[in-house]
């Protein structure tokens, strides 16, 4: 009788290799350490408060513990003490009730009801003594009128400048270098009238960079900072494109660009949706309103440079690599290497501060 054909069964490896940053598993360890090289993770990435997972961005974040398919044990405790500004977990609902007080923030007042700073204020400047402390951050905000044959070409018609403790310092109507097609009323509020007696656009730029340079001069605020302050704004590029204006990169803060407030996929969020989301009112309901715009901005950079992350080791030994077949824990080796994110977090503007003190 003939012997049936016996199959050999042979064990699959099952074995899958996780990263203890992001939970990303991989069948093999030479993808995971692949992984870790080109992650980039960072003690500065947004991370769950309860079981520590590392996201590219707060939106990743808020996701994982509060969306359609979200983690079960993260989202329950997050319900229940999980600020939905800030997403921080508090140790109980009467703390998490107290940091609501703290991180839930009331609109600024208008711009007609704001006073400001008063002339000195240029005086002191041109002798190398501001109000402003040193590297204390600037928010600017700028509104846009249309000219050109169709209303399309950006200009400059009103400009505002907050300090860190919310203070008008600077603000003026701004006269464009084109006839002005379209006025934008709906959304600026801007009228013919409000630009008739407008400053010259050279002016106000001389005005703003006073402000901002401190008292330093170009060459070391390119090098170091020195005396100049870091200006804070959304979309500060296309503000400093239509004020022809030129500020050192080091010193600009971007809430459009920054990697943890953009989208999952690193589109920008706009202005309004980030401080309804992180700050928990709204702007720009009817005109916008250019203090309340740049208060807003201002406020999103305080709170995310306030956040406190571990110092990241850095340390490496020279003319060693590690072997990937003698890895235990990827993680722990890979950061000793040098792994820091594309991007500057704010949260080293204080520790910078607190150096130079």
């Amino acid at each position: 009788m003939e012997q049936p054909y016996e199959v050999a069964v042979q064990t699959l490896n099952t074995t899958r290799h996780k990263c203890s940053a992001c939970y990303k598993q991989y069948n093999k360890k030479e993808h995971l350490i692949e992984h870790m090289k080109t992650s980039n993770h960072s003690v500065h990435d947004p991370k769950c408060g309860v079981c520590n997972k590392h996201c590219k961005s707060f939106e990743s974040l808020r996701e994982h513990i509060a969306g359609p398919l979200s983690k079960v044990s993260c989202s329950s405790i997050y319900a229940e003490r999980g600020c939905t500004l800030c997403l921080k977990i508090c140790d109980s609902v009467d703390s998490l009730n107290e940091h609501k007080e703290m991180c839930h923030l009331t609109t600024p007042r208008p711009i007609d009801t704001v006073e400001m700073l008063n002339s000195e204020y240029e005086i002191d400047i041109s002798s190398g003594n501001s109000s402003i402390r040193s590297q204390e951050a600037v928010a600017i905000d700028c509104e846009m009128v249309g000219c050109g044959s169709d209303g399309s070409l950006d200009y400059c018609a009103r400009v505002c400048l907050v300090d860190e403790d919310d203070r008008l310092i600077f603000h003026t109507y701004v006269l464009p270098q084109l006839p002005v097609t379209n006025y934008r009323y709906e959304i600026t509020g801007i009228t013919e009238e409000n630009l008739r007696d407008a400053m010259p656009l050279n002016e106000v730029r001389q005005r703003i960079l006073q402000i901002l340079y401190n008292g330093e001069s170009i060459s070391r605020a390119r090098l170091n900072g020195g005396r100049a302050n870091v200006l804070v704004g959304h979309n500060l590029a296309h503000h400093l494109d239509c004020l022809a204006m030129d500020y050192p990169d080091r010193l600009l803060r971007d809430t459009a660009t920054y990697r943890p407030l953009m989208k999952t996929n690193f589109v920008s969020h706009s202005l309004k949706y980030l401080t309804k989301t992180y700050l928990g009112y709204d702007i720009q309901v009817g005109f916008h309103d250019p203090y309340q715009d740049s208060v807003s901005v201002m406020r999103l950079y305080k709170r995310i440079r306030s956040q406190d992350h571990p110092t990241e080791e850095t340390t490496r030994v020279p003319n060693s690599s590690p072997s990937f077949n003698s890895i235990s824990d990827p993680w722990k080796s890979m950061t000793r290497e040098k792994m820091t994110p594309n991007y500057r977090c704010w949260c080293l503007d204080s520790r910078e501060a607190v150096q130079r003190r």
